[in-house]
């Protein structure tokens, strides 16, 4: 036996002679997952992410292989651009195939109908962590597993991790830990760089800053991607005259990240930046403070939410914040509301048309064109799956469990009601900078102001030290940058995300130096 499942750090390995086997052992059977013969190599993505592997490898004839450590398979991808392309490649196509046919170390059972799962179930498939699901509503002897594993309802969704541990309804901060997300990353010695948020902005600034050669900590609260994450394709990114799926990108973003040597936390949250000395210090939930010479603030807005009487009663039960295949899943066959009149909103209606029965657009304006782009608006008027309503917002939510039945209204006093149970909120932006506490000056909506929107003033209350003014995208405190969603000013575009991130990085640099 060369890796048991759990084991961390895992070697990389290359068959000279002989034959390896990976298989996925259970409790009664193994699973062969591929025999890798002379001239084949192991591994999967937890080589780049320092996460446990997920099978075990044993040798099932007598040979030699070489064997590699993660830190020299590191280094092996960051110097030779051929054999990178050839691992980076197989270890991702790896990964999507373990994904696709279920071959994980953790299996997760719940309802569709249950906010909880869908929660979890989100947070296992954007982390691109392989499991297993088992639907209670489906299933014949769901009883079994509820005596089998001495679970009630009420403990729902239940988590098997590994085989040996039972999580009832567990946060996603306990997955990360049970699945050892983490486990790899010391969150403890002074690093060149902070990111705090890993959606397209923060990724942007992770990779260059790694790329140069900066020791990179990029902190999470979620799952890496952000709102991009959740698009279900961006059409209008250079590069891919297609379109990409925003998962695919980020991903990719994510892989490029680790591949030049930055570190991710997830499921860890920012809950304070002291930032009154340096270096600074950004406090993760209950654990010690991270230490950082530079931070690069990057986590991001939420839509908001509208003022709707019942509305977080159904969240993730017929109220969504996203629109992925997860959720077209539970709509399929049924109309269905998305209600906002960006880009967003206008990816999720051609998106949800494709297997929604019907897709009604609710906007509150007298139409898209000051807030869409014109590709989107053209594909929305000539789909005849899709109304757009304007001047029509959503006024009442019905329903016991789940969302059953909504009422718009209509600006001339109409209204109608209509059994739909399935909403997708895309409106506007709520900044995610409440956890700051003043550390760096805000505009009145709560973004971080930067560069020359700074004012004398602003720079004198929060003691600016320096001869210079703040670097372009530099916040009211020297070395803390803010890009993306999070900034006053930002245009809200993951390629504008992007350029943030990656420019950062060159004041970043300057900082450092100083």
């Amino acid at each position: 036996m060369l890796v048991e499942p759990g084991s961390r750090p895992v070697p990389f390995f290359v068959v000279l002679r002989g034959e390896l086997q990976i298989v996925r052992p259970s409790e009664t059977a193994e699973t062969l997952i591929v025999a890798l013969q002379p001239g084949q190599f192991s591994g999967e993505t937890n080589m780049i992410t320092g996460r446990p592997s997920l099978a075990r490898t044993r040798v099932t004839a007598a040979g030699e292989v070489i064997e590699l450590n993660r830190e020299q398979l590191l280094t092996l991808v960051q110097t030779d651009a051929e054999l990178s392309e050839l691992l980076m490649r197989a270890f991702i196509l790896r990964r999507v195939e373990l994904i696709a046919q279920g071959y994980g170390d953790v299996v997760l059972i719940g309802s569709t109908h249950c906010a909880s799962t869908l929660r979890v179930k989100e947070f296992l498939i954007r982390n691109g962590h392989p499991h297993g699901y088992v639907d209670l509503d489906r299933e014949a002897d769901a009883q079994e597993f509820f005596d089998r594993f001495h679970v009630s309802s009420g403990d729902i969704p239940v988590l098997i991790c590994r085989g040996r541990t039972v999580l009832r309804n567990p946060a996603n901060q306990e997955i990360a830990d049970c699945l050892g997300f983490n486990d790899s990353v010391d969150q403890t010695h002074v690093r060149d760089l902070v990111v705090i948020g890993a959606g397209p902005a923060g990724l942007a600034a992770a990779v260059y800053a790694a790329s140069e050669g900066l020791d990179v900590l990029v902190i999470e609260s979620n799952a890496p991607g952000g709102q991009a994450g959740t698009s279900s394709r961006i059409e209008n990114y250079l590069g891919f005259p297609t379109g990409i799926a925003g998962a695919e990108l980020t991903g990719r973003a994510q892989a490029q990240a680790l591949k030049f040597g930055a570190q991710i936390l997830v499921a860890k949250r920012a809950t304070r930046l002291m930032c009154d000395g340096t270096p600074y210090a950004v406090q993760i939930d209950d654990g010690p403070p991270v230490p950082a010479r530079a931070v690069v603030i990057a986590t991001g807005a939420d839509y908001r939410r509208p003022a709707i009487e019942r509305l977080t009663q159904f969240e993730g039960a017929g109220i969504y914040y996203a629109a992925t295949p997860m959720e077209a899943q539970l709509c399929s066959g049924e109309e269905v509301i998305v209600v906002g009149g960006g880009n967003s909103a206008g990816q999720a209606a051609v998106f949800l048309s494709q297997t929604s029965k019907h897709v009604h657009m609710l906007v509150r304006g007298d139409g898209l064109a000051d807030t869409m782009s014109r590709y989107l608006i053209r594909r929305i008027d000539d789909n005849p799956r899709i109304t757009l309503r304007t001047s029509t917002e959503i006024t009442e939510l019905e329903g016991d469990w789940h969302l059953e039945r909504i009422r718009w209204s209509h600006r001339d006093g109409t209204t109608d009601a209509r059994d739909i149970r399935h909403v997708f909120m895309m409106t506007g932006a709520v900044p995610n900078t409440h956890w700051l506490e003043r550390c760096v000056a805000l505009d009145d909506k709560g973004f971080i102001k930067t560069g020359p929107a700074l004012s004398t003033d602003e720079l004198a209350a929060a003691k600016w030290p320096l001869g210079r003014a703040p670097h372009l995208l530099e916040t009211s405190r020297p070395g803390i940058f803010a890009v993306g969603d999070a900034r006053a000013g930002n245009i809200k575009r993951v390629a504008s995300a992007v350029g943030e991130g990656s420019i950062a990085i060159a004041f970043v640099h300057q900082v450092l130096n100083q």
